[in-house]
């Protein structure tokens, strides 16, 4: 069934911080928005998958081994699986993410993410 999506209206249904709601699967893809504001999360890997951030509103640091990656509201990040990374949020900044399914777990999402 098609269904249109208003990204800007999931994201700011989100009511809660650090959640993230799904909003739609493309092939074995996840698609989801999330709100973040004053959080580091360790650094990980994602070994299976590539993910993407896209910044709806606010901005925000990626972390990898290469330094920071400054990614404002209108800007995409691919980060390639296998590499060390970590999202570093000052400020409020609402995201939609898309990653291979089961990528996202309460270890590498700040511990609120629910299956």
């Amino acid at each position: 069934m098609l269904k249109v999506v208003n990204l800007m209206e999931e994201v700011n249904a989100v009511e809660q911080l650090y959640v993230y709601q799904k909003i739609g699967f493309l092939n074995p893809h996840m698609l989801s928005v999330v709100r973040v504001a004053n959080r580091t999360l360790d650094f990980h890997v994602h070994e299976e998958s590539d993910e993407l951030f896209y910044v709806l509103e606010g901005q925000f640091h990626l972390e990898t081994e290469e330094g920071l990656h400054f990614v404002k509201a209108g800007e995409f990040i691919i980060v390639p699986k296998g590499t060390l990374h970590r999202p570093v949020v000052t400020d409020l900044t609402k995201f939609l993410m898309i990653e291979l399914c089961g990528t996202l777990n309460k270890e590498n999402s700040g511990d609120l993410y629910e299956d």
